[in-house]
């Protein structure tokens, strides 16, 4: 999954939500355009508090960011992944990730709200960070749908 580091691709943030779908398929749009790879991120952390317990293993989490990923690889272009697209799990938050992997890339590509927050809120707290504190441009992107 984890892929070479290259200046000229896409990172897209992605959490499974209706923004983050979408932001997979302007992202493509982008990408080919740009004639450059895709990369869909899904990055995941262990709660606080849970380094305790870490007997209980941790690969559920990096599980359920994988299915969120894949879920949404599906939604955005249905049943044969483009070419250019390639998934990377990263453990970490975010938004830590997402800025440090902009170091390294041409664009990054986030939905407007994911599934956490404050539903009133014009960004969410993941497309804030990115969009104030990436190395490259930032394309946030609205759901066509209600977000869920």
């Amino acid at each position: 999954m984890a892929g070479r580091l290259d200046p000229s691709k896409i990172i897209v943030g992605v959490d499974g939500s209706k923004a983050s779908v979408e932001a997979l398929r302007q992202g493509q749009h982008l990408a080919l355009a740009l004639n450059a790879p895709l990369e869909a991120w899904g990055c995941w952390e262990l709660p606080l508090g849970y380094e305790g317990y870490l007997a209980m293993g941790i690969d559920g989490f990096a599980h359920d960011a994988e299915q969120h990923v894949a879920d949404a690889l599906k939604e955005a272009f249905g049943a044969d992944l483009p070419k250019n697209v390639s998934t990377r799990l990263v453990q970490s938050s975010a938004r830590a990730a997402l800025v440090e992997g902009s170091k390294h890339a041409a664009l990054v590509v986030v939905g407007r709200r994911g599934h956490g927050g404050f539903g009133g809120l014009l960004l969410g707290s993941v497309s804030s960070a990115v969009v104030a504190h990436a190395h490259c441009p930032v394309v946030v992107v609205h759901s066509r749908e209600p977000a869920t």
